[in-house]
Parts: C-alpha cells; sequence; structure tokens
C-alpha cells in the first residue's frame, strides 16, 4: 500500500468512530423523539385518533338524523293515504282546521283563552 492509501484510512477511521460515538450517545434520545412526533401525530394529526373519533360522532348524529327523518317521511306518506282514501278525516280537517259546517249546523267558536265563570254554590 501507497503512503496516500494510508492516510485516507486514517483519516476515514476517526470520522467512522465520531459517527459511531454520535449514535450512541444520542441514538435512544433521537430515537425516542421521533417515536414520540409518531404519537403526537397519530393522536393529534388531521387523521389521527381525535379526529376519528369526532368523524364517527357526526356519523352518529347524521345516522340518528336520518332515521328521524325516516320516521317523519313514512308518518307524513300515511297521511296522504289516508286524506285520499278516507273521507271521515277530510271532514274532520274540514270542520276543526277550516271551519266548515254542514248545510244547517251553527258554527260556535270561543276564544282559546277565554273561560266563563261560575257562580259559586252557596252552602247552607
Amino acid at each position: 500500500m501507497g503512503i496516500g492509501k494510508l492516510k485516507k484510512k486514517r483519516e476515514n477511521v476517526p470520522a467512522e468512530e465520531k459517527m459511531r460515538s454520535l449514535v450512541r450517545q444520542y441514538g435512544r434520545g433521537l430515537l425516542g423523539l421521533l417515536v414520540l412526533v409518531m404519537i403526537v401525530h397519530d393522536v393529534f394529526g388531521t387523521h389521527g385518533f381525535l379526529a376519528m373519533r369526532r368523524t364517527q360522532v357526526e356519523i352518529r348524529k347524521v345516522k340518528a338524523n336520518l332515521e328521524a327523518l325516516s320516521k317523519e317521511n313514512a308518518a307524513l306518506a300515511q297521511e296522504v293515504k289516508d286524506l285520499n282514501s278516507d273521507p271521515r278525516l277530510i271532514e274532520k280537517i274540514a270542520r276543526d282546521d277550516l271551519g266548515l259546517a254542514r248545510p244547517g249546523e251553527i258554527i260556535i267558536r270561543i276564544p282559546q283563552g277565554q273561560t266563563f265563570e261560575q257562580s259559586p254554590v252557596l252552602k247552607r
């Protein structure tokens, strides 16, 4: 071997030893820091645990809302069916809501807030 090659080997050895000592000295700390960063990202990140929980809660709310709307839709569909097929229901609505009457009937409306006073019963 030539003198130039020996000098290069000697120069490389201290650099490799420095790297090894740095890895030994700071390797565990860096690895721990990396693991900590990954855990924080998995919990608080945009697709992390907390974001997934919020999404699941929102999905449950939307499903409950959809179920309520489906029930309301079914009730309204039944009401439409009843209105199309039941003449007594149509007559009831006409009498109660619209104030219509049969020929010869008289409608007397009493305001909602008004009540009649009853005379006190006298006891002897």
